[in-house]
This record gives C-alpha cells, sequence and structure tokens, in this order.
C-alpha cells in the first residue's frame, strides 16, 4: 500500500510549508513542552512510484551476503518495573533520568553536562565500521552530497573513549548543535558552512582539528582517522567560557508500552529499509529478542532501484557490538539547494512535518514538530506528544517528496528532494 505525502499538513506540492498557524503554536511553547494541538492527518492512497523490486531480507537468500558480526546488540539500561505507566516527559524529568532516552544512566553524574555530538563519516565503504556509535543516545542520518550520507551522533548517558572517524560538518548540523545544546566536534566545512557556525550564538560549543582541540589521529593500516574520546570533549567544554552545565533538554515524551493506533496490525513495523541513493541503503530488522532493531548497510552499490541490493549487519569498532536501536524515526524535511557545484543542502529542521515511528514491531504514522531551540518531539493525530520506547534512538531524516510503501515483508522509503 502506497502512502501520500501531498495530504500531510505543512506540504504543499511535496514540500514542508512553515505557515503562520504552525510557527505560532511553536512559539508558544512553556519550557520546551510541546502544547497539544490538533493537527489532522489525512490517510488515504496513491499510485507507488517506488522505485521498484522485491525487499530483501536476511531470509530471502536472492543475492550474496557477508558474515554477520558475532557482537551483539548494545545491552542498553532496561527501564527497571515498575516503569511509570504515564511514563517520563516531555518535560519534568527526575534528576537522574535521561532526557534522551527516558532511562536511568549507569552514571547519573554524566547528565550535570552538555550533550556531546561528533559528526562521523560513512563513505568510503573502508571507514567501517565506525567507533563508538552503539553508545549514542541518538543518531541521525541525513543525505550530505552526491549520493552519500553523515551521522550525527548525540552521546550524554554514555561516554566513548573512541568515536569516528569524525568528518566535516553541513548546514543540518547548526539545527542540531543549536537544538540539543550540545558541544560538536567535527572536521573542519565548506567556507559557507564555517561562516553560519561561528556567527551562530553556540560558536563556543564548536570544537574543530587544532593545536587545542581534543581530537586525534588514530592511523589503524596506514588511514590517519579523526577520531574523539567523549570525555575529553566534555572536559574541553567544561574549560570554554560557555560552560558546560546541564540543559533544558524536555521535549520527548516516553512510555514503555507500545501505544495503540500502530498501521496495518502489531507486525506492520518489523522491517523498514531507507534508500538514500544506489551508494546508500540501509534496513532496520525488529529483533523480538532483544526488543531492538538491528541495523544492516550496503555492502556495494546497486543501481537497479532495490533490485540488487545487498545487505551486512552494521557494528561498533569501539565495543564489537552489532547496531541497534529501540527506536526507528523516518523523517521528511525540506532540503533546499544551496549550491550546486559543489553540491550543498540545507536541510530546514524547524517547523514541522510528517514521520514515521518504528518501536516495538509496530509503525505509527505521526508528526514531527521543532522550534529553532528544541529538541525533535513527535505528535499524534491527536496533536498530543507521542511516546518513544525508552532507550535509544535512531533518525533517518529523508526529503520531504521521498516515497513510502508498505508491503511483504516491510516498510520502504526511498529518499527524493526538490
Amino acid at each position: 500500500m502506497a502512502h501520500p505525502q501531498a495530504n500531510w499538513p505543512g506540504i504543499v506540492s511535496g514540500e514542508l510549508r512553515y505557515d503562520s498557524k504552525i510557527m505560532e503554536t511553536l512559539s508558544t511553547m512553556k519550557n520546551r513542552i510541546f502544547l497539544p494541538i490538533l493537527i489532522l492527518i489525512l490517510l488515504g492512497a496513491c499510485s507507488p512510484d517506488t522505485p521498484g523490486g522485491p525487499l530483501p531480507t536476511e531470509t530471502i537468500a536472492a543475492s550474496p551476503t557477508s558474515a554477520v558480526p558475532t557482537g551483539t546488540p548494545t545491552p542498553e539500561p532496561s527501564p527497571t518495573p515498575p516503569y511509570p505507566l504515564e511514563g517520563y516527559g516531555p518535560g519534568g524529568f527526575p534528576a537522574n533520568v535521561n532526557p534522551l532516552t527516558g532511562l536511568v544512566p549507569a552514571d547519573p553524574a554524566l547528565l550535570d553536562r552538555r550533550p556531546m555530538m561528533v559528526k562521523v563519516s560513512n563513505l568510503p565503504r573502508t571507514v567501517r565500521p565506525q567507533w563508538g556509535l552503539s553508545l549514542a543516545d541518538l543518531v541521525f542520518e541525513y543525505y550530505t552530497e552526491e549520493g552519500t550520507t553523515r551521522f550525527a551522533a548525540i552521546f550524554y548517558g554514555n561516554d566513548a573513549a573512541i568515536v569516528g572517524p569524525i568528518r566535516s560538518a553541513r548546514f543540518m548540523d547548526a539545527h542540531l548543535v543549536r537544538g540539543y545544546k550540545a558541544a560538536f566536534a567535527f572536521g573542519s566545512a565548506y567556507d559557507k558552512v564555517i561562516e553560519r557556525l561561528y556567527n551562530a550564538e553556540f560558536y563556543d560549543q564548536l570544537f574543530i582539528e587544532g593545536t587545542s582541540s581534543p581530537m586525534t589521529r588514530y592511523d589503524p593500516n596506514g588511514m590517519n582517522h579523526l577520531v574523539i574520546d567523549t570525555a575529553d570533549l566534555s572536559a574541553a567544554m567544561s574549560a570554554r567560557a560557555t560552560g558546560n552545565a546541564r540543559q533544558n533538554l524536555d521535549g520527548m515524551l516516553f512510555q514503555a508500552d507500545a501505544p495503540a493506533g500502530s498501521l496495518a496490525g502489531s507486525g506492520s513495523g518489523a522491517t523498514l529499509v531507507v534508500r538514500f541513493s544506489g551508494s546508500i541503503y540501509n534496513r532496520w530488522d525488529f529483533d523480538p529478542a532483544s526488543g531492538r532493531y538491528l541495523r544492516f548497510v550496503d555492502e556495494t552499490d546497486d543501481f537497479t532501484g532495490g533490485l540488487g541490493e545487498v545487505y551486512t549487519q552494521a557494528s561498533d569498532r569501539l565495543t564489537d557490538a552489532a547496531l541497534a536501536c529501540d527506536n526507528v524515526v523516518v523523517l521528511f524535511a525540506l532540503y533546499e539547494l544551496y549550491n550546486e557545484n559543489p553540491e550543498v543542502r540545507d536541510v530546514q529542521l524547524v517547523g514541522s512535518g510528517p514521520a514515521y515511528l518504528f518501536r516495538d514491531g509496530r509503525a505509527y504514522q505521526l508528526t514531527w514538530m521543532r522550534d529553532a531551540f528544541s529538541v525533535v518531539t513527535l505528535v499524534g493525530p491527536d496533536g498530543a506528544p507521542f511516546p518513544f520506547k525508552p532507550g535509544t534512538t535512531w533518525f533517518e531524516v529523508i526529503g520531504s517528496r521521498s516515497t513510502v510503501e508498505e508491503g511483504d515483508p516491510g516498510w520502504r522509503f526511498v529518499h527524493h528532494m526538490p
């Protein structure tokens, strides 16, 4: 079944619209808690225009696959019964509860600081497996240029001794630094991106490679990767005039029980594919044993529109664990073309737009919202905050004209931009 995007509030001709009503609602938030608003989501049918081909799964040997890492999903602090029925959030979190996961971290003292955000490479494939991603609270994956994606990994309830390889920043990162009040480690950037970042009010939260930087070079197999220890980044932030105090990170709601209202029954969210390009595509499979989503990534280029996709399970070079998370959120956002050659995109992650949440093997059709200084919040059809599962979240940020289909064996999102 195909799901239309043109009928979403805030979209005109496939593009996000930040109208006065939405911005008035956002501007009246108190303590970063979204007040319930009326959002009518119209569901309908449209002709499927997703690039074709059956969706590969691990049980269908349609193409060769690599050996699966022996690591298991990184153990996350589990909600210790009784987790409050009403959950935690979107505001008023207890001092020992992480507002980005809804869990009590092993060391609650880590919450008395800013989040640490690190820009991590995803291509060429020789940079994989990356270091430290299994320890991030939140990971944002988004398109950069020429078919590639990169990660903005946010660490708060955990530290990671090595995170990387670190790569350059993009315009999108400004939204995340501002919304999550994060210290940000990155490796240079396009001159206009540098100009925007260092002219922003958060300039004192930026860390780039240099003589006073906490970043180091790591040289396995002659690759000379740029990496960082998040504890070192936190200490460096503490030495800055801006300081490293706890920040207001209200906005996310967490509940242990899966909400009602999932799409097409309880098993419809067990598998999803997000295809950014012929070089970057990934799949998330729900693992009932752990209650988490396991990440599988492209092993080779596929320019057949999906018929030749080959997957291998993703892992963390630091922990040797398979990459997994408790929530996968697919966000539709406007990718504005800033410069054609070289390709530079300015992702508008402010306002609101369509979103799909996958948790507990279920899929939910929702709306994402944030103002310029807030974290990403999900709201349901009634306009009220919608609960994440307690734990970690990966955000897949795709273009506002992207296509989505639900079929056998799961969901398929194909990234498209204006």
